[in-house]
């Protein structure tokens, strides 16, 4: 069985975010990458596939030399070998796009790829390239196992869970549930120094198609100071409601 991984390289949750040239562009100076949360559960998910059914892992991500420290860790992780299109996407239709005329030129029979990026939030790669596929695809997966040719997979919906079947080849969109965070695979030693002898092939983007375009970033209102007030001051805490949040 052959997977593929789909991985994208984002900020550190705890980095300081800014925005250059007219809030125009992301600053990347002293930012510090990782994988996409969703996308390191599906990392490690495939890795736990692998050592139950023999597979091979691909992890492939779209972008610039700056994201191959992440595929060097998702090496170390357990996956094979990995794939890095050079072309830096702006938006979610060039990166599924790109990643879709790669997986045409191969055959994969389960591709994982996180529900969304942690940064921009967007949800739509996963779903794009299994249209322009024409694979069937599950969304907000937290739950995946194989027997034989046939997956069994759970997702979230309102008010409760959904579970599949399905045959393969499939993609999904994963989360949190797939594995649990304690299960989360540090590299270790002997990873890092396999890593390092795994093969990493640059391809050159196809199309360089993009749909929408970044006019420009706002960072949230910076937050107003907590005010403490005793819960049995009740007069003090209507007129803080009433004339400084004038919520009453």
């Amino acid at each position: 069985m052959k997977i593929l991984v789909c991985i994208s390289s984002v900020p550190d949750t705890t980095s300081k975010i800014n925005f250059v040239e007219n809030n125009t562009k992301f600053d990347k100076n002293g930012i510090q990458f990782v994988i996409n949360p969703y996308d390191e559960f599906g990392l490690t998910k495939a890795v736990f596939l692998k050592e139950q059914n023999q597979a091979s892992i691909t992890v492939l991500c779209v972008g610039d030399q700056t994201v191959e420290p992440i595929l060097r860790k998702a090496l170390a992780i357990g996956a094979d070998n990995a794939i890095r299109i050079n072309y830096t996407p702006e938006d979610s239709y060039s990166t599924a796009k790109e990643i879709a005329n790669h997986v045409k030129s191969s055959e994969y029979d389960l591709i994982i790829a996180g529900k969304e990026s942690s940064d921009y939030n967007s949800g739509a790669v996963p779903g794009m390239l299994a249209d322009m596929l024409n694979i069937p695809f599950v969304n907000a997966c937290n739950g995946l196992t194989i027997n034989n040719d046939t997956i069994q997979l759970s997702r979230e919906i309102d008010g409760g869970i959904e579970n599949l079947e399905s045959k393969m080849p499939l993609i999904i969109g994963g989360q949190k549930g797939l594995v649990e965070e304690s299960e989360l695979k540090i590299p270790n030693m002997r990873g890092i120094m396999t890593a390092r002898t795994k093969p990493l092939e640059v391809i050159e983007a196809s199309e360089k198609t993009t749909l929408i375009e970044s006019i420009e970033f706002e960072k949230p209102p910076v937050k107003g100071n907590c005010k403490m007030i005793d819960e049995n001051n009740i007069t003090d805490l209507v007129n803080e409601l009433h004339n400084v949040a004038k919520v009453i």
